[in-house]
């Protein structure tokens, strides 16, 4: 289980401009729904937005905190 207030301050630590949106997909806070918004994803493909995403999150993946995630990411411009 991760709280979305700390789901976000991992994000932020590589992203701190992102605008993150955390829904609970099952009511176990360990299956979310994501939604960050940063200019940091400028200029990349969805598939380096999500490698940028996994890799903010992986301390919380590998200890199991997180087991699924549903991704959303734009800039402020795609928003």
């Amino acid at each position: 289980m991760i709280t979305p207030d700390v789901l976000t301050d991992y994000v932020r630590k590589s992203m701190p401009d992102a605008v993150v949106t955390v829904t609970d997909r099952t009511g176990t806070m360990n299956h979310l729904k994501v939604s960050i918004v940063s200019a940091a994803f400028a200029g990349k493909n969805l598939l380096d937005r999500h490698r940028m995403i996994y890799q903010a999150l992986d301390a919380p993946m590998k200890d199991g905190r997180i087991h699924a995630l549903e991704l959303t990411a734009k800039t402020q411009d795609e928003s």
